[in-house]
């Protein structure tokens, strides 16, 4: 940097940056400077492109083991409430942004992201360019990387993340799962936004594999009693509970290495009414026999557009996984319930373009409905079991942050466990306005 450049930034929030850089596997790097706690970490890189939400995104327990990069290009600029938190600590390894702003301006803000990053221990390097990085990612698909703020030696640096762990396999659902029961409460720091909850109706039993606080508080928001337990409980203590429904938590890592959820889900699938999100979309996948690949760099962020076989309805969607089922792995199209059709299809928007809904024959536990598509590449984001309570998607419908689109799975979930068959027939676009102080003063 040249001394004219130095002494312009010297009265400025960025005077005094430490130098910081990031390394990929594959030797691509970038330098940049430190913008929250020093030190050197290692995980799978990562983007998300949310405009908004970063303190939701960064203490999301479904980023453990991963470095995560927000593509919109200033991050910070409304600063830290603390009750936004999903978690307390965030389990990320590192964050990676464009420009963060030092000096917010928000009427709720308690701090700057920089200092909380500081006080949190997370890693953070500014001044990358993320649209070169982002583009890098999308061709040669996620890999690990580093950052580090002591080791600025390229050579250095690459041979350390080559030696770090791989994220597939890992079972990182055990070092974010909260471990004891607890009972679910709301945030009194958001009554000015949403409406107080409704009296408890029904009682589930959420298993907490990272799951986000807001998800579980959107049980509440519905007319839910919640009762978070530990990711490996087992299903007969679950039950124990008599629950009037079992949901399943988004999570972190290798669905294939969390077993301990899988298999006792297995145990509860016809036993009780199941919802499952994300990673529990997974759980539920894995119980019923279905195969899970690893995505090419995976769906992160607030924006993804995804198709409603049921009602033909686009949801925007917000969405964090590096893991997606297989749908055709869970056995044969049944051909008079698909339009006819008997052979599966690679590109799941095939069913989008002929407006079908297709089922399959499981052989563990009868007919399993596609409901949801991804638009973007294809992908499956939903299933409803049709001979037993259960259902899925794979993305994230509390908002936090994103879009209120897929609100209407959790009022899903409670016509579910009234025993409603036609359940997931509700009328979204009113739906998304439900619980909000702005919609009921309209």
């Amino acid at each position: 940097m040249s001394s004219a450049s130095e002494a312009l930034l010297a009265a400025t929030s960025k005077a005094g940056r430490a130098p910081a850089l990031l390394v990929l596997e594959d030797g691509t790097t970038f330098s940049g400077f430190a913008c929250g706690a020093s030190g050197e970490v290692f995980g799978e890189a990562c983007f998300n492109t949310s405009m908004e939400g970063y303190l939701e995104v960064i203490t999301d327990p479904s980023y453990a083991g991963q470095i995560v990069t927000m593509t919109y290009p200033q991050v910070g600029n409304y600063g830290v409430d603390l009750e936004d938190a999903q978690r307390d600590v965030p389990a990320l390894r590192g964050l990676i942004v464009h420009d963060m702003c030092h000096t917010p301006s928000n009427w709720r803000s308690q701090m700057s992201l920089s200092d909380f990053l500081r006080r949190s221990g997370v890693v953070a390097i500014e001044g990358v360019d993320t649209r070169s990085l982002v583009r890098h990612i999308r061709e040669a698909g996620a890999m690990r990387a580093g950052i580090s703020t002591e080791d600025t030696d390229v050579a250095s640096l690459l041979a350390k993340v080559r030696a770090a762990d791989v994220l597939v396999g890992a079972n990182l659902v055990r070092s974010v799962s909260a471990g004891e029961r607890r009972d679910v409460r709301l945030p009194a720091g958001h009554a000015f936004a949403l409406a107080d909850a409704p009296s408890a109706v029904r009682t589930v039993v959420a298993y907490d594999c990272g799951a986000k606080d807001a998800i579980l508080q959107n049980l509440v928001r519905c007319g839910c009693s919640v009762i978070s337990v530990a990711w490996d409980t087992p299903a007969d203590d679950v039950l124990a509970l008599h629950p009037d429904g079992v949901f399943l938590s988004n999570g972190p890592g290798d669905p294939d290495a969390v077993a301990g959820t899988y298999e006792q889900v297995e145990k509860l699938i016809g036993r009780v009414p199941l919802f499952g999100i994300c990673l529990g979309h997974q759980m539920l996948s894995k119980a019923a026999g279905a195969r899970i690949e690893k995505l090419k760099y995976g769906h992160r962020g607030g924006n993804h557009p995804v198709m409603n076989l049921l009602t033909g309805r686009v949801e925007v969607t917000a969405q964090n996984h590096g893991f997606g089922q297989v749908f055709s792995s869970l056995g044969p199209l049944v051909a008079e319930r698909s339009g006819g059709h008997a052979d599966h299809e690679d590109d799941l928007r095939a069913w989008v373009r002929r407006g079908i809904a297709p089922v399959v024959a499981n052989e563990r536990f009868g007919r399993i409905q596609l409901t949801h598509v991804n638009l973007n590449d294809g992908t499956p984001e939903g299933m409803a079991f049709l001979d037993v309570p259960a259902f899925s998607v794979q993305y994230h419908p509390e908002a936090a942050p994103g879009p209120t689109d897929a609100h209407y799975l959790f009022s899903a979930f409670l016509r579910l466990m009234e025993g409603d068959r036609d359940y997931l027939n509700i009328d979204i676009a009113r739906d998304r306005l439900a619980g909000w102080r702005f919609a009921e003063q309209g």
